[in-house]
């Protein structure tokens, strides 16, 4: 269980270190050095879908003697909505937004920043616990779901940076700005251990749970990552850090799984 638990803090780790970065970088993020970062998190996060998730499920489903693309379409349609539900019942406020999203709330900006990043966490969360419960199960290997929590983490030090760092130029202390950092990712951990146990309990739901991830994650992508890295005037540089992203997610998965 010693590499599972690892395994499901890498994520965490690589948002506490971009996060840290607010202690080393100037304050204020400009909006290319903004839209390569989540364009570098849209392409892990649509090839960790599509090759660590879809894939597997599929593959899963099969050893169950179930039709594939069942559970595929049907978790991956699941996930969709769930997070489609989560977006329009949940007060929250993307970076770089001046219109909050959700019902009306009193929230404060900051608190409103944070629950944006929460939506965003919880399916990557759900992805790395449902890849360790396939790994417990033994349909996914050990290096399998460490490339995925890799990836994820890998994705998640920009991530970090794209929440301390504007904090900071708003008139956050560093430190505060970088315990918000920190508390972003906390939902991760979370949630893939929550993942873990519910699988634990429901063997059978793997290849759907799989899906639903991938799902989720696809919908974070296209509603918010990249509109986010489109923004202002026409530059390749969210496509191509996109292209990165997706290619080092890719040989990960190819060189570990």
């Amino acid at each position: 269980m010693g590499q599972v638990t690892m395994g499901l803090l890498i994520p965490f780790l690589g948002t506490s270190l971009g996060a840290g970065c607010v202690f080393f970088l100037r304050r204020d993020m400009g909006r290319e050095l903004r839209r390569a970062l989540q364009g570098f998190a849209a392409g892990v996060m649509t090839a960790a879908s599509v090759w660590s998730l879809l894939l597997p499920a599929m593959e899963q489903a099969a050893e169950q003697g179930e039709l594939p693309v069942v559970p595929a379409v049907g978790g991956f349609w699941l996930g969709v909505l769930f997070l489609l539900l989560l977006d329009r019942w949940v007060p929250h406020l993307h970076l770089g937004s001046e219109e909050p999203e959700g019902p009306e709330s009193p929230l404060s900006k900051t608190a409103k920043l944070l629950l944006a990043v929460t939506i965003h966490n919880i399916p990557e969360g759900m992805a790395v616990g449902v890849v360790y419960a396939g790994y417990l199960s033994g349909g996914i290997t050990a290096m399998g779901a460490l490339s995925l929590a890799l990836g994820i983490a890998i994705q998640n030090v920009p991530e970090g940076a794209i929440i301390s760092l504007p904090l900071a130029a708003e008139g956050f202390g560093r430190r505060r700005a970088f315990g918000w950092g920190v508390l972003s990712g906390a939902v991760e951990p979370v949630g893939a251990a929550v993942t873990v146990l519910a699988t634990a309990l429901v063997l059978p739901v793997l290849p759907l749970l799989l899906s639903f991830a991938a799902g989720a994650m696809l919908y974070v992508v296209v509603e918010e990552l990249i509109p986010e890295m489109s923004q202002g005037p026409h530059s390749n540089t969210g496509t191509l850090s996109f292209a990165a992203g997706f290619t080092v997610m890719l040989a990960l998965d190819v060189l570990l799984g």
